[in-house]
């Protein structure tokens, strides 16, 4: 059953009972979700968590209590029948992941939901529906058997830069009754798509989301009800080579994994309108062959496809498929069946090129006018064996050619061949390139124009939250090459770099990478999904290594990338309120500090570190990797004092979580740290750390490391260091940029947060924007700098900017002690030279708006606080008898509570709506 055409029609029938509700029309119940997702299709969570928004036009709207109803069948939720679930009246205010308690729900189970809540403006009526659909939940549920060709064929080549063509397999059966539902589960490894009657399903590309295959699969579960008939049916699945069969074959065995070649798991299970079942799944009656027009697809090398190869009617039924071979079948990859819960990849967005230039030797130049990661859509017409050939690269030589010196041995090649006979359209199906331009040879006839190409926009099918604006255009420039930096590195986990030879998820470039993000995309799935992979790859000792999933065997055992799991699991739990995913991996975060305690202490502190301070500005490579000890910030300070934090974030997570006893170790744990930590590094005359580097102050000062009697000096030197010796300039690298912005604000220094946020001059993010980029670059000179280290899209030296840019700008936070926005801290932090301020965000409890604009007579500042939730707002003034809100005295105004004055600042507490505050 259809759940978009299931859901459309009970929504008619609940509207049309709704006036009978006892509710003000203004209050709607809003967004909900099943684990975040809308009506999310074979889930594996057995008690899945329930979401909804608040929303309606009078202040102060707080939910009081609320009832959920489940129900296995839309007629009984109409009827108000939760078979599965009646929470009856819960008197609560929460409204986010609300976990289900009613039937045990078992493998294949469709469940339809709905909510009403009492609150402060009355009762609501009923929501409008919502659903989910349960997966396959064990292993038996799993009815056919792996198939592939665990070989090549004559015409691949299984050399370093592998050539290993798709693999087609297709299946025709029959369905003798009409059908009432039909569901696909698959998993395709490396990628797939997945074909019925010759319709493709679903939006997803490069599906699924890559693992560590050994130890974990995703499966995806499609309703393909629509698509199957009673009579024959034909099913297709094309396969790719994904990390799968990997990028690099017999290269670095010892270093790089690849897993075998591409392999199939499915099957399709119908439900007749008479109640009996059918299954169709995989097994050695399929078909298959690897002689299609996918000759080749490799994720650093391109695609080619020979349209003159192509099967037209290849997954419909009567194919004529007497060429093609028996499937065999083929070994497991090994790793748990896993519901795919985190989006996959789609197009998200198609750019029109804005240039192109013809170059000697019949070849173009086609300008996309900004870097992104995809494809090329071309439109061509030609005869049947012309090949177009397309090269990817970032940037061009002053001759106007390609520079691809960056991609290091990366081929970036695609190559169409052409069937003939009329207009041809053409993009590929299993790579992806990091680009703005692309060269084009080989084009048949006229001269290639504009409307021939189009830039295809590929990333993780999440929304956008966030929209951020300033009166300051270097900041507006940097934030949208954020937007395009980090949406080109959502790649079903979050990667450094889309171009390259490398396109691996570092750890260490998401630290704080991740919380910044969140404020823009909602990608609390993704980080989720990797925080899995981040398990998955952890050794039985306890050791995490530096990139997960652990496509490179790199476990160097340092704490600042390892570090990153725990700092993700705090995001999740501070942006989204997720506590489940801090009891999930609670005791692996644990077995990591112990391992790295037990194996790397001397004296007190934390002795291992491997990357130091990564890309202090000025880069080179030689520099990247100097322990220069007057340029570079000491390793034992930087892995103690990293240490320290994560203690504290597992302090912070065993009180959540009603470890006590645990929470009190870490905090003996601490303080010993602490005072080893400051006899040796901190200077007590003239109140400086290590050799005084911005980083070797910044770290133990946000930590909270520093003796109180001297945090006012240590932070003095830290604003000398930026302010004298570097000429107003960043001087940070990765770890100390991911608490720079934040710790000016915190201590009084705004000013020299927005001069390095401003700056056009090297080193800093202006810097960038003023040299033509359009994404983040690798490093502080990427414009420069050495070929083997300047991708120009990475996005690991934002640091804590984005963060920055919402929090203290915008004034955008979730209260520290009511995470996931159950109450929000607004303070925005207006400076000289910048006049205005304008953000939103869509949080997991609703839309928060946060906009000010300031001169020499006055501050204004319209705010909207989402539907239960409150807030304290920081006002800049120094008397709260000057702050008006509405034309009138802020401490009368209806839905505003005057609470104290704290220096500067006016401090009131508002419930929910929109707000117009003045300061005259």
């Amino acid at each position: 059953m259809n759940l978009r055409i299931v859901l459309s029609s009970l929504l008619t029938a609940l509207l049309l009972t709704a006036f009978r509700a006892d509710q003000p029309a203004a209050v709607q119940l809003l967004r909900l979700r099943c684990e975040l997702l809308t009506n999310p299709e074979g889930i594996d969570a057995t008690a899945p968590r329930l979401s909804w928004e608040l929303s309606g036009a009078a202040r102060g709207l707080e939910q009081t209590a609320y009832q959920v109803l489940v129900a296995s069948s839309p007629d009984k939720l109409a009827a108000d029948e939760g078979d599965l679930w009646n929470s009856g009246q819960v008197t609560s205010g929460q409204s986010v992941h609300v976990r289900y308690a009613g039937q045990p729900l078992r493998s294949r189970t469709r469940c339809y939901w709905k909510v009403r809540t009492w609150t402060s403006q009355g009762a609501t009526a009923w929501s409008a529906p919502a659903a989910w659909s349960m997966g396959l939940l064990n292993y038996l549920d799993w009815k056919g058997r792996w198939i592939g060709f665990d070989r090549a064929f004559p015409w691949d080549k299984e050399e370093s830069h592998a050539r290993l063509s798709a693999r087609y397999f297709r299946k025709e059966f029959q369905a003798a009754k009409p059908i009432r539902q039909a569901t696909a589960y698959i998993i395709g490894l490396g990628l797939y798509e997945l074909h019925l009657n010759g319709q493709r399903v679903g939006e997803q590309v490069l599906a699924p989301g890559p693992t560590d295959y050994t130890q974990g699969v995703k499966y995806s579960t499609y309703d393909v009800t629509s698509l199957l008939k009673a009579g024959p049916n034909a099913v297709g699945v094309t396969l790719g080579n994904g990390r799968f069969y990997a990028m690099r074959q017999n290269y670095k065995p010892y270093k790089i994994k690849t897993f075998g070649y591409p392999k199939l798991l499915m099957q399709i299970e119908v439900t007749y309108a008479d109640g009996s079942r059918d299954i169709v799944k995989t097994d050695d009656t399929w078909q298959g062959t690897a002689d299609g027009p996918i000759r080749t697809n490799n994720e650093y090398d391109g695609e080619e496809y020979d349209a003159t190869k192509e099967m037209p009617g290849w997954a419909t039924a009567g194919f004529d498929a007497k060429s093609w071979l028996k499937a065999e079948l083929v070994q497991e990859p090994g790793g748990t069946y896993e519901a795919q819960m985190n989006e996959n990849m789609k197009v998200m967005e198609t750019l029109r090129p804005v240039a192109i230039k013809p170059l000697a030797g019949g070849k173009y130049i086609l300008d996309l006018g900004q870097n992104l990661a995809g494809w090329l859509r071309l439109r061509v017409q030609g005869k049947a064996g012309d090949q177009v050939t397309l090269r990817f690269a970032e940037t061009l030589q002053p001759s106007g050619e390609l520079y691809v010196r960056n991609l290091r041995d990366a081929r970036v090649t695609d190559v169409y061949t052409l069937k003939g006979g009329g207009p041809e359209t053409w993009e590929p199906r299993f790579v992806y390139h990091g680009f703005r331009y692309v060269e084009i040879s080989g084009w048949p006839g006229a001269a290639p124009t504009l409307a021939d190409f189009d830039g295809r926009v590929v990333y993780d099918d999440m929304p956008t939250t966030g929209a951020l604006t300033t009166s300051d255009p270097t900041i507006n420039q940097v934030y949208r090459n954020a937007y395009w930096g980090i949406r080109s590195n959502y790649k079903g986990m979050p990667v450094d770099c889309p171009q390259r030879n490398e396109r691996q998820p570092w750890l260490g470039d998401r630290t704080t990478g991740a919380y910044g993000e969140s404020f823009v995309f909602d990608n609390s799935r993704l980080y989720a999904k990797w925080l899995r992979d981040i398990e998955q790859a952890q050794k039985a000792d306890g050791s995490i290594p530096d990139v997960a999933p652990a496509f490179w065997r790199y476990y160097g055992d340092n704490v600042t990338w390892p570090g990153t799991y725990l700092t993700v699991a705090d995001m999740l739990y501070r942006q989204y309120g997720d506590e489940q995913v801090l009891a999930r991996h609670y005791d692996s975060m644990r077995r990591w500090l112990v391992y790295m305690g037990q194996n790397y202490s001397e004296n007190g502190l934390v002795t291992k570190d491997k990357y130091g301070d990564w890309c202090v500005p000025p880069e080179s490579e030689k520099l990247i990797h100097s322990k220069d000890p007057a340029r570079n910030t000491d390793g034992v300070l930087i892995a103690s004092s990293t240490y320290y934090h994560m203690l504290d974030l597992m302090r912070g997570f065993a009180a959540t979580l009603g470890k006590t006893n645990d929470a009190d170790e870490y905090t003996q744990q601490m303080a010993a740290l602490k005072t080893a930590f400051n006899q040796k590094f901190l200077n007590p005359e003239s109140c400086q750390y290590s050799n005084g580097t911005v980083t070797a102050n910044l770290l133990p000062l946000s930590y909270g490391m520093v003796p109180a009697e001297a945090e006012a000096k240590v932070f003095q030197n830290i604003v000398d260091k930026i302010m004298v010796e570097n000429q107003g300039h960043i001087s940070t690298g990765v770890i100390g940029t991911q608490w720079l912005m934040r710790g000016l604000t915190r201590y009084g220094r705004p000013d020299v947060a927005l001069r390095l946020a401003s700056n056009r001059d090297y080193p800093s993010w202006g810097y960038m924007a003023a040299n033509g980029a359009t994404t983040i670059w690798e490093l502080w000179n990427g414009n420069t700098a050495d070929p083997a280290m300047n991708s120009q899209n990475h996005v690991m030296l934002l640091g804590d900017l984005l963060i920055w840019q919402y929090e203290n700008l915008a004034g955008i936070k979730s209260a520290p002690d009511a995470p996931g926005f159950q109450r929000l801290e607004m303070k925005p932090t207006p400076t000289a030279g910048l006049t205005s301020v304008s953000a939103s965000y869509q949080s997991v409890r609703g839309l928060i708006k946060s906009s000010w604009k300031q001169d020499a007579k006055r501050f204004s500042w319209n705010l909207t606080v989402p539907g239960n939730t409150k807030a304290l707002v920081y006002i800049p003034a120094k008397d709260a008898e000057r702050v008006q809100e509405g034309g009138k005295k802020a401490a009368s105004a209806p839905g505003v509570k005057f609470l104290r004055q704290e220096g500067d600042r006016a401090v009131f507490e508002v419930g929910s709506g929109d707000y117009a505050f003045v300061v005259k």
